[in-house]
């Protein structure tokens, strides 16, 4: 079930293990980016582009909202 967390958080899940996708634009993603993220920008983000992720884990999916 999707859940809302912070940038803090998911940069504690992220050191934990955690696959960390970014839907950043690619402008968005050079100035914001998490170390170790995958960068799948939104517009281009489908079942293909997540099928090498693991079903059986979280995955972390982060976009920036600056409101």
């Amino acid at each position: 079930m999707p859940q809302a967390i912070d940038r803090e958080q998911v940069l504690r899940l992220a050191e934990r293990g955690a696959p960390v996708v970014d839907v950043l634009s690619p402008e968005e993603h050079e100035q914001l980016r998490i170390a170790g993220s995958a960068g799948l920008w939104l517009r281009e983000l489908d079942a293909g582009s997540v099928a090498g992720f693991a079903k059986s884990e979280p995955i972390v999916v982060y976009c920036h909202d600056p409101l």
